[in-house]
């Protein structure tokens, strides 16, 4: 199964279009906070009709009775809150926007993969049999690094995309 990691999108409508092609080809995606606004989840929930995503927030995601408006249309997203436990693709996974619970929750080794965002830097690191990955900034505004990232769950490698 082919699953898509992404975060901090900061409103980025140009990024979010570039990035929709190839995030159609997986088979989910999550969404480590940081969407920003309304508009923005609903641009992803429209490019990815079929696709299930799941999102946890992120400190700069304000207006949250909005964007809750915005995904009781779209029976296929699925807000967590500040932390999301999942199976998908044979994986149990971990969500969250920080960096430091992310750290916490892969050394404790009860996730096979624990995804995360925040500092927008892109990061794949093993602690024990703990995965942890941060996708980057699908921004690209802070670190100039426009990027997700691609997970095969059954060769459990990562494939980094970068935008132009």
């Amino acid at each position: 199964m082919l699953l898509a990691v992404i975060s901090d999108s900061h409103d980025h409508l140009y990024r979010v279009e570039q990035a929709l092609p190839r995030l159609q080809q997986a088979q989910a995606v999550l969404h480590c906070g940081d969407i920003c606004s309304p508009f923005t989840l609903k641009r992803l929930a429209e490019g990815l009709p079929r696709t299930p995503i799941h999102v946890v927030w992120g400190n700069n995601d304000g207006d949250r009775r909005m964007l809750a408006a915005v995904v009781s249309g779209h029976q296929h997203v699925h807000l967590h809150g500040e932390f999301a436990a999942l199976e998908v693709g044979g994986l149990r996974i971990a969500m969250t926007h920080y960096p430091a619970i992310a750290r916490a929750v892969a050394a404790g080794e009860a996730f096979d993969l624990v995804c995360y965002g925040h500092d927008h830097i892109a990061r794949e690191a093993h602690l024990g049999r703990g995965w942890l990955l941060n996708p980057g900034e699908l921004a690209g505004v802070l670190t100039g690094r426009a990027s997700f990232a691609l997970i095969d769950t059954e060769t459990r490698t990562v494939t980094w995309v970068d935008l132009p």
